[in-house]
Formats: structure tokens, sequence, C-alpha cells
């Protein structure tokens, strides 16, 4: 039997469906936005070895690509037809990233916003042609759905007055970016809820971690080229090229032990807190990524905070998501602060090299607490 059907009715799928796992097209998907954070990354490195970290450009650019992936990821949670309209609509989001891509250079050297905000337009439009299909195919919830539809379109009217104004004001991004976030709010608010299974939803997040700390892998492997290329490899060179792999391992391991699929299913109500505050962990690892490239490449410029804010923005992040959703946190508040105070403070007293060696040591110690800690093991 063909493995596509031309077109199957789109209706909520079950909320505790079995075995459900990410599709390939949604592995696709995310493929595009490897592109889009690699991007972001690579000219938020290229500002910190300057001297001038652009952190509020990589923040709206990273926003863009953070909140079009989440979107997507929460609709086919529910409505995931994988037919031949589905495909095709999902395509035409990829398109917008990869524009989006395209135009991130030119944010980051100028402050040309006018290519990202293409792509971002082309991947909210297939998106709203995706929740107009849900309205017309679901009775059940057609209003939460045109209530979805009719939030993205307004706000994509906003950011087309900026396209067209070629303006960006810090204050006019804001406010956007406000009503964005608004639009789940109100879309859902005393209306059918939309069926997102919550093992999917913690899956797909998963996944879009893997993807950030494979870019920091890349990040810095940039970095070692640089560094061989200059022949500038010494003792210092292997030293924080190896202790940023053992970072990346340990936040990597940090992450994965919370049973986020199992809380989402027991809090549902407690999802956009948990979905919401991945944005700082998310950016937090991309920025990580941007840290290390530096650090590697030139291990003698004094970029501590690079990498030590990035991870400690991700460790209180992990404790923060997860906290509210898991009746016992596998990373208890007391643990979490401390570790954040010693890798805050790192920089102060360190040079580079130190600060790198000092956060995998702390962050690699604070995942022996958790696994060695009696009711973890018991679990």
């Amino acid at each position: 039997m063909p493995t596509t059907r031309f077109r199957i009715p789109m209706r909520a799928r079950p909320i505790d469906e079995p075995h459900r796992a990410s599709s390939p097209l949604e592995l696709l998907f995310d493929l595009t936005f490897v592109v889009a954070v690699a991007a972001v990354t690579a000219e938020l490195a290229h500002s910190i070895a300057a001297g001038h970290a652009e952190v509020l450009g990589f923040l709206q650019v990273f926003f863009a690509i953070w909140w079009a992936w989440m979107n997507f990821t929460w609709f086919a949670s529910s409505y995931d037809t994988d037919d031949l309209p589905y495909r095709l609509l999902t395509m035409v989001q990829m398109a917008g990233v990869l524009v989006l891509a395209a135009g991130v250079p030119a944010a980051a050297a100028t402050g040309d916003y006018r290519t990202v905000l293409i792509g971002y337009l082309i991947m909210r439009a297939g998106l709203v042609l995706q929740w107009l299909r849900a309205a017309y195919e679901d009775p059940v919830r057609r209003r939460t759905a045109l209530r979805y539809a009719v939030g993205i379109v307004a706000t994509q009217v906003g950011w087309a007055l900026a396209l067209v104004f070629a303006d960006l004001a810090l204050p006019y991004f804001i406010a956007l970016v406000v009503l964005e976030l608004c639009v789940p709010l109100w879309a859902e608010w005393r209306h059918p809820a939309t069926n997102w299974h919550p093992h999917h939803i913690a899956e797909r997040y998963g996944l879009f971690v893997i993807i950030l700390l494979g870019e920091s892998v890349l990040a810095a492997s940039r970095g070692v080229e640089a560094a061989v290329t200059a022949h500038t490899v010494d003792s210092s060179f292997v030293l924080v090229a190896g202790a940023g792999l053992v970072l990346l391992f340990a936040l990597w391991w940090l992450y994965f032990l919370h049973p986020a699929g199992e809380g989402l299913s027991e809090r549902r109500a407690y999802s956009y807190h948990w979905g919401y505050g991945h944005y700082f962990l998310f950016a937090a690892l991309a920025a990580l990524g941007a840290g290390l490239e530096v650090a590697v490449e030139h291990t003698t410029q004094s970029i501590g905070y690079a990498v030590a804010l990035p991870v400690g923005v991700f460790l209180a992040m992990v404790w923060l998501v997860h906290a509210q959703i898991i009746n016992l946190p596998v990373m208890r508040r007391e643990y979490t602060l401390i570790s954040v105070a010693i890798v805050l403070a790192l920089p102060l007293v360190l040079s580079t090299v130190g600060v790198v060696v000092g956060c995998a040591a702390v962050v690699v110690l604070l995942v022996a607490v958790v696994l060695s800690r009696p009711d973890h093991r018991q679990a």
C-alpha cells in the first residue's frame, strides 16, 4: 500500500495514542532548522570574537526560529495527518526556514532584517493554512482553530509593516513578540483545547535539544579547524576542546534525566510555562556553541562569560521548567542555585581556559550528585 494518502480528514489525534513518536517529516522539518541555528550561532561567534557580542540581535532572530518551530510542533502533535496537503504545507514552512537562514548574515552585519522577515512570513503563512484546514475538518475545535488562524494573521500584519517600512525598532519587536505569545492563550481560552500528545511533545523538545547540542559540537569543531589552520594548537587548546566536549555531554545527560512526558501528562495546565520557558533554555545552548567556538579558537582571549553565562542560564532553566510539572524534581533547588552561582563567578577569577574547565567540572559534579541520590537510584 502507498505510504501517503492523497487526503485524510484532519481530526484531533488522541492524547493517549500509544507508541506516538516523531514522524520522518518532522525529522526532515528539524533538519531545516539546523541550517538556521547554525547561521545565527556563527554570526554570534563572529561578534564575540570581534569584542562586541550582538546578543540582542541573536535573541531576536532566535525567537523567530524557536517560535516557528514550536508552533509547528504543537500543531503537528494535535493534527498530523501526514497526507499530501499536510506534507506540502509543511514543506512551505521548511522553505521559509531556509529563507530566514539566508537573511541572518545581513541582519547581523547591517541590521537588515528584511530577508529574515520574509522567511518568517512564509513559515507563518503555511501554518495559517494548516489551521484553516483544521477549522474546516474538525468541527469540535473549529472556533479554537479559527482563533489560531486569525491571531497568527493579525501578528503577521505587524511583521509585514516592519518589512514595508524597513524598521524593526526594539519596542515594536517586543510588542509583536508579546502578541505572538498571547495567540495560543487566547485561542484556547474557554474553547476546546487542542489534543497535543504529552510524550510526543517531550520527545520533540528533546530532539531540538540534541540539535542545539549538535550545533555546539559543530561550532566547537569550527574553532578547532581555525586554530589548526592558524597553527595555534597548544596545551590550552587541547584542554579547552576536551573540557568543552565533556561539558556538552554533561548538559545532555542533565536534561534527559527529567521525565517530561510523564509530567506533562499529569499537569497539562502547566504546558505553557514549560513550553515557553524552553526559549531561554534553547537560546542558552545555541549561545554556548558560539562561546565554545571562540574559546577553542582564541584560548587567550578573555571571553569567560560567553561560556559561563549560557551554562548558568541552561542550568537554571532546566530546573525551572521541569519543577512545575514533576512532583519530585531531579535537580534540587539548592543544588541548582549553588551550581549557577559558582559558574557565574568563575570568569571573575579564572581565564577562559579555566572557565571552560570549571564549567565542565561543575556540571559533571551536578550530574554525579543527582545520580547518587537514593530516590533517583530507586526510580
